[in-house]
């Protein structure tokens, strides 16, 4: 898997806004951010043969964004069923297609009303395809909050991690929020804010907590030798990798601190022949602060049970050794379920991030949830070109 590294790039990146109610459908949402990324590249929709998507019965296929984008002979299309565990699949899978000679330029796009229209963990829906839902829905134990929740109090029942540990995330990441025009939470927020908000289940307070948002976000894909000569510089694909199948639940992991990710990241560094001290940022998903944590140390950036202690030093705010989620992330600029991390280290890679750029960076690390709930996970290793 060595021979897809660098093999290809990241040439446009597109965003519609973020809020609470779009007003539009997300079809058009789709639409909207596929063309700003087209734009971005310098590129038409002539010029592409590929599109790429994941979802949840919450957003549009590609072949209805194909015929609305007038493309009549679509030689690769991704329709990925899930949720933020298989965003960067979804793009690691188009780099495979554009490596192989299927497609000469995919478009990635995730496009979701997840605020006005189809809610994670609504009611009025049927109950999630798993193998342990009829064990917890019973006991009205089935949504996100509850059950990463639980992992964050095994951890600090484990490691002696503080709701402060938890709290230093939101605020770290609100501080990059504020310099994010795209934000859709960029006012100030301290440590004592944090502590003072609502529980939502515990340990999570409100701030713990993930934004639901409208919009969308889309990335042009092509090979890295016709990259070279586009608009922007190319973000090339260093390593991409995918997969997992512990379902925390189902399969009795014994340790409910340890996800995924901490099996997957060996597979991933490999590829793209690089280790944690090597990466300048990381955008690390976020559906809930622990999610960061956790992933802090299943990626080797700290020892586990240390995630807490490494958080409180600072290392991963503005200036720290490995900046995490520099634009606010989901917890401050907006939940579009993955894809915004991505959108977001191409930013930097480009050193077109404004007040939030990490000076000289040529390295980041891009996550997908980690793996609890569905047990699979992905990431990429994206690397600034020439």
């Amino acid at each position: 898997m060595t021979t897809l590294r660098d093999q290809t790039a990241i040439v446009g990146v597109g965003y519609t806004p973020f809020s609470k109610s779009s007003g539009a459908t997300t079809l058009t949402l789709a639409l909207r951010a596929i063309a700003a990324a087209l734009e971005d590249a310098g590129l038409t929709p002539a010029d592409v043969d590929g599109l790429a998507t994941f979802r949840v019965g919450d957003s549009v296929l590609p072949m209805v964004v194909a015929q609305s984008l007038g493309i009549r002979d679509l030689r690769f299309h991704l329709d990925l069923f899930g949720g933020g565990s298989i965003s960067h699949a979804m793009v690691g899978q188009a780099a495979l297609a554009l490596h192989a000679g299927v497609a000469d330029v995919v478009v990635c796009y995730r496009a979701l009303n997840a605020r006005s229209g189809f809610r994670m963990g609504g009611t009025g829906r049927p109950l999630v395809d798993a193998v342990e839902t009829p064990f917890q829905a019973p006991y009205g134990y089935f949504t996100p909050p509850q059950q990463f929740a639980m992992e964050a109090r095994a951890h600090m029942a484990r490691y002696g991690t503080q709701p402060e540990h938890l709290g230093q995330i939101a605020v770290q990441q609100r501080a990059f929020a504020r310099d994010n025009e795209r934000a859709m939470m960029r006012g100030p927020m301290t440590l004592g804010d944090y502590l003072a908000a609502r529980f939502v289940v515990e340990p999570f307070r409100l701030f713990d907590c993930c934004l639901e948002t409208d919009g969308a976000v889309a990335l042009v894909l092509t090979r890295a030798e016709r990259a070279r000569d586009l608009r922007q510089v190319p973000v090339l694909i260093r390593g991409a990798a995918w997969g997992g199948g512990q379902n925390l639940y189902a399969n009795q992991v014994e340790d409910p601190t340890r996800t995924a990710a901490a099996d997957m990241a060996p597979r991933l560094y490999a590829m793209a022949g690089v280790g944690p001290s090597d990466f300048d940022l990381a955008e690390l998903y976020d559906c809930f602060t622990y999610s960061v944590l956790v992933q802090l140390e299943d990626y080797g950036f700290c020892a586990k049970g240390e995630g807490g202690p490494f958080v409180a030093s600072g290392a991963a705010a503005r200036g720290g050794s490995i900046p995490v989620n520099t634009h606010g992330g989901f917890l401050s600029e907006g939940y579009v379920h993955g894809l915004n991390h991505v959108a977001e280290a191409v930013s930097q890679l480009r050193h077109t991030a404004g007040e939030r750029q990490v000076e000289g960076a040529e390295l980041a690390l891009s996550t997908a949830q980690p793996g609890y709930v569905a047990g699979s996970t992905a990431a990429l290793v994206l690397q600034r070109g020439a």
